[in-house]
């Protein structure tokens, strides 16, 4: 295989991740709305850090533990300001 056909799979890839980024952002909304609806904190510490640790506990390389922390706490912080726009949208309703 060339360089192109490796940057092809690289593209598969991308979008694949793409499309279960949107779906997991789909499903904190979710989440953000029973957050809401029972006036819980947008902001769970205990849960992210979770998520974050089993990431890095279950990663099989290549990439480093650090590097996965790093990914999926963009990854949280993203969905937590997407869980806190929503919400903020709601109240104004």
């Amino acid at each position: 295989m060339d360089i192109d056909d490796w940057r092809a799979k690289i593209d598969e890839i991308d979008l694949a991740v793409l499309k279960l980024l949107n779906k997991r952002a789909e499903y904190s909304v979710e989440i953000g709305d029973i957050k809401y609806d029972r006036d819980l904190p947008v902001y769970s510490p205990e849960r992210e850090a979770w998520i974050v640790e089993r990431a890095a506990r279950e990663n099989p390389g290549p990439l480093t533990a650090d590097a996965v922390r790093r990914i999926f706490e963009r990854i949280i912080d993203e969905s937590r300001k997407l869980e806190k726009d929503e919400c903020a949208q709601r109240r104004k309703k």
